[in-house]
This record gives structure tokens, C-alpha cells and sequence, in this order.
């Protein structure tokens, strides 16, 4: 796909589709409650969502913004998407940027001394590349090997690197300070498409196809909420919190919302 090892450039693909993914469920509603939990050495997302917020202004601000930017832009690109994309190529591509993702799954887990979801992850991305034409089947997954999602914040705070105030990024949606500077740093080195002379081709397909993947969801996060800000704040770190323990946070943050959405990152 035109790799290359000598050029790195901005890893947008994560914050981009999450941001977009989330505002769209916006705009329909939604709501989840945060949490508190700890885990064998693992520093909790957030000990109380509302004191996480401190920049709360300025996230609504920037949060109006995004939706905006999905609404009048994505959206309407996805759904051109949707009707001009046969379901068996949508799918090819889903898979495609899936199997690139465990490179860093791998690389993560090893970082987190969780050595057999590291071996997983690089069998699933050799069985995928090889047997699944580059990834475009999952045969990975066929054969029985888990699927994992791990980023450099989830490692940090698995270190105790504690996540800081939650913060609304412009363009890249939801996060916390350190979550925010694992994005710009150490995961967009485990990112290959930053490697590729074609690497905003790259993430600007992977983000039409994700929030096309969503297109079908958004009517499950109707009538939930009447703060859309709130929602989406509290599911995202109720979120986090789950990913960063392996889902077993002292809350249940495995709710149907919080389903949907880690379901956008298993690709």
C-alpha cells in the first residue's frame, strides 16, 4: 500500500473517528453515568467525571463546533459513501485499517507485560496480512483469536500515569491530557499508514468508513439524555475506564451504550 519507513506524519485516524462517531450519537441523545474503579495498579480515568471537567466552557465550545463539523461535512460524505460502496468492499475496508490496528495492540499489550494478548495480536496480524489478502478478510478472527483494543494513553495509565482534566479537542474529540499526548506522540509511531506518501488518503477513508459504520447505530441513542455534552463526557470516560482495567471496572460500564461504542474501535 505505498509504506514508507522514512516518513512519519499526524495519526488522526483514532481521535477523528471517535470524535465523530460520538457528536453524531449527539445529536440523537445520549447518556451514561461515570466511574470510579481501580484495578491491580491501574489509575482510574476519573474519580468523579464532574471534577474531572474543569474545562468545562471550553469543552462545550469546542464540542458545539464538532458537532457542527459532523453535521453539515461527515455525515453527509458517509452517507455518499454508504450508497456508492458495496457492502463486501465497505467491509474489505473496515478490515483493511482493523489489521493495521494490531500492530499497535501488540506493541501496547507487550508495554503492559500482557505477553499473550501481544503474541495474539501479531498472530492476527500475520495470519490477516498473509491468508487475508493484507487484511481485507479476517481470518484472525475466524480462527479464534481475540481481537483487543489497546493505545499508548490505556499503557500509561496502566504505569499509574494519572489521565488529568478531561479535554474536548478540536477536530479529535474527546480525551484527557494524557490521553491526548499518548495520541500525538507514541501512537502515531505504531500507526503505519504515517509511514505512507498516501497517509491523509489513508485517514480520511478510514474516518468515512467508520462513521458510515455508524450511520445504522444512531437511532439506538435516541431519547436518552437531554445534556448531550454531559452524555457524551460521562460515556466516553465510563469508556476509557473499562478499556484501561480490561472491563473490570468495580462499576458496570459494560452498559449497552458503552457496547455500542467500543464497537466502533473494534475494527
Amino acid at each position: 500500500m505505498g509504506l514508507k519507513t522514512n516518513k512519519i506524519t499526524q495519526n488522526v485516524f483514532l481521535s477523528l473517528t471517535l470524535l465523530m462517531s460520538l457528536t453524531a450519537c449527539s445529536q440523537n441523545k445520549t447518556q451514561a453515568n461515570g466511574v470510579e474503579s481501580s484495578s491491580a495498579g491501574v489509575t482510574s480515568d476519573a474519580n468523579n467525571s464532574s471534577n474531572i471537567d474543569s474545562f468545562e466552557k471550553f469543552n462545550r465550545s469546542i464540542y458545539s463546533f464538532n458537532v457542527g463539523l459532523d453535521k453539515h461535512f461527515l455525515k453527509p460524505v458517509a452517507k455518499g459513501y454508504k450508497v456508492v460502496t458495496p457492502d463486501f468492499v465497505d467491509t474489505s475496508v473496515t478490515n483493511f485499517f482493523s489489521n493495521l490496528g494490531d500492530v499497535g495492540n501488540a506493541i501496547n499489550n507487550l508495554l503492559q507485560f500482557k505477553v499473550s494478548d501481544a503474541i495474539n495480536d501479531t498472530e492476527r496480524f500475520v495470519f490477516n496480512s498473509t491468508f487475508g489478502f493484507a487484511g481485507l478478510l479476517d481470518v484472525a478472527s475466524a480462527a479464534g483469536l481475540e481481537k483487543h483494543n489497546e493505545d499508548f494513553g490505556q499503557t500509561l495509565a496502566r504505569w499509574g500515569v494519572g489521565s488529568g482534566p478531561y479535554v474536548m479537542l478540536p477536530f479529535f474529540g474527546p480525551s484527557t491530557i494524557r490521553d491526548a499526548g499518548a495520541k500525538f506522540t507514541v501512537d502515531r509511531v505504531t500507526d503505519l499508514t504515517n509511514y505512507s506518501d498516501e497517509s491523509l488518503y489513508y485517514m480520511a477513508l478510514e474516518l468515512i468508513d467508520k462513521r458510515a459504520d455508524l450511520l445504522n447505530e444512531e437511532r439506538a441513542f435516541e431519547n436518552i439524555s437531554n445534556d448531550q455534552y454531559i452524555a457524551i463526557r460521562d460515556a466516553w470516560l465510563q469508556r476509557r475506564d473499562y478499556l484501561i482495567t480490561d472491563g473490570k471496572s468495580s462499576k458496570n460500564s459494560a452498559s449497552d451504550l458503552i457496547d455500542r461504542l467500543e464497537s466502533l474501535d473494534d475494527l
